[in-house]
């Protein structure tokens, strides 16, 4: 049911006792911004006659020609339908490249002349090795016959997203590229110049903005005053009332057979809650009837379902709602509705209402509390597989030894992941019964070799490539995130065919039956509670398939560890966090090939905070990695290869 009132601007209008903002929705016009101050421009190409040719088409899917219509000068590209994945232009510099040190982005103004939707991206490029990926892009989608402006901001990549730290003094080309279409695209491109101040970041938007509680208060006593606005939503009336602390508390009157609710928001962007696992409002029934409260959560990725209270409250009585961040049961890949639409960190709204009645109905809120209960963890859990049946264990290492065990763990390969880190020796750190993966800022070679690429931050990495695999079985580790920004750990497996007359491509292939398993993969943004499961299949080029959840929810232990597990058995992929099943596929394409064992940290991720030098060096500490095989599923391929070689490359292909 469409909400009334949602089409109109929020307008504060009365500023209550206890620092909470009553809002009304009124209609208003907006004043215009401020006009910003004039920033010299310049232009990187002259929408005169030859302009065109100083396009150079990506294929021969692309053609460039003048613009005809002498109104509007620019450039014309046409891209028909063909194989190519990013058919666009690209546009050099007249010398070897453009000093845009005085700038703070490229910009491009372009206008949609085909009769679809365009997606279009504009990328500045530094040159260097294209694995490094030494560009900034980013996008805009345009309809029909509309025209925009795509500003790439140095230093920041798609969605205004920290990126690759673009040099802007050396630009060696600019790129405007659309996607694969079946159909024909096109666009004129009016302008291509640089703007803005040097150093420019980008815009905040309110909705951007992120507040992180001071204490687990969000309204109520202790809640600082002002942060919180309060909102009547369809036909519901909101007053101050005396609470039950020192705080007020509120009121809101829902009309007979009404869906009215009261809405709280943070007065600008969204609640950061990373640190906590639910949200508990606190409730009473200020009516003369019985009546059952509902509330939930609205976040940036879905709003959550209501959840309700158990029984209805008599008339005076409290009770309190507990709305979890975590799924009620294990996510069921095959049933997307089990998904958590819920994060914990972009929280918009705590919407308080009562199930409709025949009768006008008052519900009162005295506080909105966010949460993180203690772990529970089972008694089986590190002691045996989660499910019945005649196990054997195949694997425990409980890095007790002052040396790694070389039989089974490779300390060295590539890094094809954030590739501005290499991986030594001398940031595996074993001591107190654990291993530490250490990241930090050392300039040094990969893999410890004078020989291999050089970069800024060295971290620790394990895997056991070419020396131990399994298939099928429970998989377990017990492990300590790190906390600094912008860090990357994960416990994953990649495919092993055993095959040492192969080549490592195809050993570890992800298609003919192999699969990527991501087992916990976190990204230090999300905080100590949240982290990531995947599955990925059939390559990692166009026939590339991934499914997942980047919404697990889990709380650390006593001591500050997580322990997650996978249960695979033909056809079935279990996945478990602290001893609780949390999601699962059941499918015939789950991995029928021997597997590896990997923990990596490299910097970055595809939703992660810029890395801080500061909170260098950080550890992922791993206290234990189990391993289990049931009887019936044991074969040959189970276990070491024999004669492994000292350390071999690894990963991910």
């Amino acid at each position: 049911m469409r909400r009334r009132g949602l089409a109109c601007r929020l307008t504060l209008v009365a500023l209550s006792l206890g620092g909470v903002t009553v809002v009304s929705c009124v209609h208003a016009q907006q004043a215009p911004p401020a006009a910003a101050a004039a920033i010299p421009t310049k232009p990187l190409l002259e929408m005169q006659a030859g302009a065109e040719k100083r396009a150079t088409p990506t294929s021969d899917q692309v053609t460039v020609a003048r613009s005809t219509d002498a109104a509007v000068p620019g450039i014309v590209v046409t891209i028909q339908p063909g194989k190519e994945d990013y058919p666009g232009i690209r546009i050099p510099p007249d010398g070897g490249s453009w000093d845009l040190a005085a700038y703070g982005h490229v910009e491009a103004r372009v206008v949609n002349t085909g009769d679809k939707p365009l997606f279009l991206s504009l990328r500045v490029d530094n040159a260097g090795n294209w694995q490094d990926n030494p560009w900034n892009t980013e996008s805009i989608t345009l309809a029909p016959g509309a025209s925009g402006t795509i500003s790439t901001i140095f230093g920041y990549a798609y969605g205004k997203k920290p990126g690759f730290a673009l040099n802007p003094a050396a630009v060696v080309n600019v790129l405007l590229f659309a996607g694969k279409s079946d159909s024909v695209q096109s666009f004129r491109l009016e302008s291509l110049q640089a703007a803005g101040p040097a150093g420019e970041k980008p815009p905040v938007a309110p909705e951007d903005v992120r507040t992180k509680p001071v204490s687990d208060t969000l309204f109520g006593p202790g809640a600082p005053a002002g942060t919180v606005a309060a909102s009547a939503v369809a036909g519901a009336q909101v007053s101050v009332v005396p609470g039950l602390g020192p705080r007020p508390a509120l009121r809101t009157v829902i009309p007979a057979t009404s869906d009215a609710v009261l809405t709280l928001k943070p007065v600008i962007g969204r609640w950061d809650l990373r640190d906590y696992l639910e949200v508990r409002v606190a409730v009473r029934n200020g009516g003369t009837k019985p009546e059952t409260p509902r509330v939930r959560l609205e976040t940036n990725g879905g709003t959550g379902d209501w959840i309700t209270a158990p029984a209805p409250l008599a008339p005076g009585a409290a009770g309190t709602i507990v709305i979890p961040f975590l799924s009620a049961g294990p996510i069921d890949l095959s049933k997307p509705e089990t998904n958590s639409r819920l994060t914990s960190d972009a929280v918009s709204a705590v919407t308080i209402g009562v199930l409709p009645a025949d009768n006008e109905q008052a519900i009162i809120v005295d506080s909105v509390r966010a949460g993180r209960p203690a772990a529970s963890l089972p008694g089986w859990l590190g002691k045996r597989p989660p499910v019945e049946g005649e196990w054997v264990k195949t694997l425990d290492e409980e890095f007790k030894d002052k040396t790694l065990d070389t039989s089974i763990w490779s300390i060295y390969g590539e890094n094809y992941w954030d590739k501005q880190s290499h991986w030594s020796k001398d940031d595996i750190l074993l001591g107190d019964g654990v291993v530490k993966l250490r990241y930090e800022k050392k300039t040094g070679f990969n893999n410890d070799d004078p020989k291999a690429k050089s970069s800024n931050y060295a971290a620790g990495y394990l895997h056991t490539y070419d020396k131990w695999s399994q298939r099928y079985g429970y998989f377990e580790a017990r492990m300590k995130l790190p906390t600094a920004p912008g860090l990357w750990p994960a416990f994953w497996m990649m495919p092993d065919r055993r095959d040492r007359s192969k080549s490592q491509g195809e050993r570890q292939d992800t298609g003919n039956g192999g699969m990527e398993f991501d087992i916990m993969e976190h990204l230090t943004r999300w905080g100590p509670t949240r982290y990531n499961i995947a599955m990925h299949y059939d390559g990692y080029g166009s026939d590339h398939k991934s499914l997942g959840s980047d919404r697990i929810y889990i709380q650390p232990d006593k001591d500050g560890y997580i322990t997650c597990g996978l249960l695979w058995t033909p056809g079935l992929a279990v996945y478990y966090g602290n001893g609780r099943e949390v999601l699962r596929w059941e499918n015939p394409r789950i991995s029928n090939v021997p597997e590896i064992l990997m923990f990596t940290l490299p910097m970055g991720g595809w939703d992660n905070s810029p890395l801080e030098d500061a909170k260098l060096p950080d550890d992922f500490i791993i206290d234990y990695v189990r391993v289990w095989q049931r009887k019936d599923l044991s074969s040959p391929t189970d276990g070491k290869l024999p004669s492994a070689p000292p350390d071999a490359t690894a990963a991910k292909p």
